[in-house]
């Protein structure tokens, strides 16, 4: 054989390869699909490492609350000294609420990637559980939205309280009205996050059912 009918033959086999390569290399609809849901689950893992932090703090800040509202005026530097420590706590809590609603914010820009893969699937059954898991998804973090309003209205109402506890001349009336307007906003905040939940309850479940329905493994 001539160089150049090997080299001719060298380029033909080397076009065959890429060519097979290609295709091997090729991933599925529900493959991308999977990988775009779990890289959403990475990108939620600082958010799930607030959730301790923040109740904790909570914890602490109550504590605070309860010494306060069973001391006297005569203690009033304690008064004070408490209502100063139980604002620190409240900054700390909004640290991990940013913290939370920033790493909610990159999760749906991964999720987004959804949208572009969805419509590749040929199986109509997974096409409307993924359509279903993308309703969900997209409820999901307009309610957390809703949460992070709330509970930032909730953090200032608190500031306000502990502020008031420091004024020697506090109104009783006054007190109780913020402490009113304060239940009415921790009410808000409740509801917000239990539907939070429950939606990211729903997701979970969805995506489950993806995953079993396209003969896929859930990576716990």
């Amino acid at each position: 054989m001539s160089y150049k009918k090997k080299g001719r033959f060298l380029i033909f086999m080397l076009a065959i390869c890429l060519i097979l390569s290609g295709c091997v290399n090729k991933r599925t609809p529900v493959e991308k699909m999977y990988d775009v849901l779990e890289k959403v689950v990475s990108k939620e893992a600082v958010f799930e490492e607030q959730q301790d932090p923040l109740v904790t703090l909570e914890k602490e800040e109550k504590e605070k609350y309860d010494q306060i509202i069973g001391l006297g005026m005569k203690e009033y530097d304690q008064i004070v000294k408490l209502s100063d420590e139980a604002i620190a706590l409240t900054d700390k809590r909004k640290e991990h609420m940013d913290k939370e609603t920033e790493s909610l914010k990159k999760s749906e820009q991964e999720f987004r990637k959804v949208a572009d893969i969805k419509d590749e699937l040929d199986n109509p059954e997974l096409k409307k559980l993924i359509n279903e898991l993308y309703e969900i998804m997209t409820q999901r973090y307009r309610a957390h939205e809703e949460l992070y309003k709330e509970y930032s209205e909730s953090l200032k109402s608190d500031k306000d309280l502990y502020g008031m506890f420091k004024n020697k001349n506090l109104a009783r009336e006054d007190l109780e009205a913020q402490v009113t307007k304060l239940n009415e906003t921790y009410k808000k905040v409740l509801e917000a996050n239990e539907h939070f939940n429950k939606l990211t309850e729903q997701y979970n479940d969805k995506k489950l059912l993806f995953y079993k329905k396209a003969g896929l493994k859930l990576n716990k």
